[in-house]
């Protein structure tokens, strides 16, 4: 027979599950707060443990969501958050039936990505050229095509001669990336004022040493798109540029796939459709 906890009781022990599954910090911070969010509203329901919650209640906070005005892709985000907090107390025995099963994702329209052209891509470098940290994240993301989590979780010593080892994360495995020389130029020159080198093995740090976290990474650079007059366009988006101009470039599907970490070949397949036709010559591969 399922025991039944109180809500904050879950909430910590899910929260502590995640960390003991080495999920990513991200995910783990993202999950903290959905969850916390969705407590927090059971709790004014007057609901303290979690065999009194239903699937009634579930959606509910789904509605309150949508008059809050939430977008139905945040929407959809939260409820994967309530599904996997759910799934993992009916598998711990704290509840006998699961209210978050039959809860349904809301229909949302997905975005093509965007691609930088080449002329808003050296916009940004330009704008940025003279904050070195900056400017050599944004050359990483460029010239590699790595994922923001795993730029964050670089250390110094994932930087190689003419290679960037990229440790394994939730989801992705371990890889090496080439490193080419605006990369690696732009790497070296952040280096030589990097300082507080004892403090933190973290490649990208912060004045004080600690680890520059991904929010400081999407603040900077969303600050520079601005001043290269970049409009809607995202972090993400850069790693959206390297593969879109490689395929244009004409470099091999599979090639390209092992070395962005796709897990299947069908996820890079589907940029073809959004190059299709674009001109090969956009795109220097040794200096995108």
């Amino acid at each position: 027979m399922a025991t039944t906890i109180d809500l904050k009781t879950a909430h910590a022990q899910f929260t502590d599950y995640l960390g003991s599954r080495r999920r990513a910090k991200a995910t783990i911070v993202a999950y903290h707060k959905d969850i916390e969010q969705l407590v927090s509203f059971l709790e004014n329901m007057g609901k303290k443990a979690v065999a009194e919650v239903s699937r009634d209640e579930l959606e509910a906070f789904i509605k309150k969501l949508e008059s809050d005005s939430y977008k139905a892709k945040s929407i959809s985000r939260k409820i994967n958050s309530i599904k996997t907090f759910f799934r993992f107390l009916k598998s711990s025995d704290n509840m006998s039936v699961d209210p978050a099963v039959e809860i349904e994702h809301p229909k949302y329209e997905i975005k093509p990505p965007r691609i930088l052209s080449k002329l808003e891509y050296r916009a940004l470098r330009d704008a940025c050229r003279g904050d070195i940290r900056t400017h050599a994240i944004v050359e990483l993301f460029l010239q590699t095509g790595v994922r923001i989590g795993e730029l964050a979780n670089l250390a110094t010593d994932d930087v190689k001669d003419t290679e960037l080892h990229i440790a394994p994360q939730e989801g992705h495995a371990e890889r090496m990336v080439p490193l080419n020389k605006a990369g690696k130029e732009a790497v070296s020159h952040y280096m030589e004022i990097r300082g507080n080198g004892d403090k933190s093995k973290a490649l990208f740090i912060t004045k004080t040493g600690k680890p520059l976290l991904i929010r400081n990474i999407r603040t900077a650079i969303d600050r520079y798109f601005k001043v290269a007059g970049i409009e809607d366009a995202k972090v993400n988006d850069l790693r959206h540029t390297f593969i879109a101009h490689h395929l244009m470039a004409g470099t091999p599907i599979t090639t390209l796939s092992k070395l962005v970490g796709h897990k299947r070949l069908s996820t890079t397949e589907k940029y073809l459709e959004f190059v299709k036709g674009q001109p090969a010559e956009r795109v220097k591969l040794e200096e995108l």
